[in-house]
C-alpha cells in the first residue's frame, strides 16, 4: 500500500471516530434534557393528590411564595386576559381573578382542573372571570393573539419541548403582551424539587430567546428561593 493510500485511510478512520463521538455526545445531551424533565414530573407525582394540594396551598408555600408581593410586582392586571400555565390548585389563578383579570387556568391534570372548578363554584366566581383549560404536555393550545399575559409558576422545568412550546406562547400573546416565568434557583433549597431538576435563569433566558422573545426583565431579589422573569418582544 503506498503512502498516499495510507494517509487517506488514516484520515477516514479519524473522521469516522470524530463523527461517532459527536453523535453520541449530542444524543447524550438530548437524553439528559429529556430525562431531567421526566424526572421532574416523576418527582412531583410521587405524592398523591391530597398531598400535592397541601403542598401547593399550605402555609409553608405562602411563606416563601409571597403571593401578595408577586401580585404587586405584576402590576395592574384589571381587564387583562391571563393564561396561568401549570395552574395546579389555582394558587395564582384565583388571586389573578380577584385582581380583576379574566383568567384561564391551564393544567395537564384533570384532578387539578376539577379542583379549581369546584372551588370557583363554591366561591360564586363567574366562569367569565375564571375558567379552566386541560392541556397536553407538549402544547399550550393557545390561539394567536389571544391573551395579554401568560404566567408560568414553578412549571417551566416540567416542560420538555420548550423552544417550540414557548414559540407557540409568543404567538398567543397580544401586542405588548408578556410571558412571566417564576421558578426555583438552581441550587439546594428547603423547598421545591431537587437541584438537578431545576433550570437556572440564564438558561431560561437563552431558551426563550430561541423561541423568539427579545426583551427581558429579571428580578432575583423579589423572592428568596425563586427568580422572576418578564419576557416580551
Amino acid at each position: 500500500m503506498n503512502q498516499v493510500n495510507k494517509q487517506y485511510i488514516s484520515f477516514r478512520i479519524a473522521f469516522f471516530i470524530t463523527s461517532l463521538s459527536l453523535l453520541f455526545a449530542c444524543a447524550g445531551e438530548a437524553a439528559d434534557k429529556g430525562d431531567t424533565t421526566k424526572d421532574a414530573n416523576a418527582y412531583m407525582h410521587q405524592s398523591d393528590f391530597d398531598a400535592l394540594v397541601e403542598r401547593f396551598e399550605g402555609p409553608e408555600r405562602n411563606a416563601y411564595q409571597q403571593p401578595e408581593k408577586v401580585m404587586e410586582w405584576l402590576g395592574d392586571i384589571r381587564g387583562k386576559k391571563i393564561m396561568d400555565i401549570g395552574a395546579g390548585t389555582g394558587y395564582f389563578s384565583f388571586r389573578l381573578a380577584a385582581g380583576g383579570a379574566q383568567v384561564l387556568a391551564a393544567d395537564v391534570d384533570t384532578l387539578f382542573q376539577q379542583y379549581i372548578l369546584n372551588k370557583r363554584d363554591s366561591l360564586g366566581i363567574d366562569a367569565a372571570a375564571l375558567d379552566t383549560m386541560l392541556l397536553p404536555y407538549d402544547s399550550p393550545r393557545l390561539p394567536g393573539n389571544s391573551v395579554d399575559m401568560v404566567l408560568v409558576v414553578n412549571t417551566y422545568h416540567h416542560i420538555a419541548n420548550r423552544k417550540e412550546y414557548f414559540a407557540d406562547v409568543l404567538m398567543g400573546l397580544r401586542q405588548d403582551g408578556e410571558l412571566v416565568i417564576i421558578d426555583y434557583f438552581k441550587k439546594d433549597l428547603p423547598v421545591g424539587p431537587p437541584a438537578a431538576h431545576k433550570i437556572d435563569y440564564p438558561v431560561v433566558v437563552q431558551e426563550l430567546k430561541s423561541s423568539g422573545f427579545t426583551h427581558f426583565a429579571i428580578d432575583t431579589t423579589l423572592l428568596e428561593y425563586q427568580y422572576c422573569i418578564r419576557a416580551s418582544i
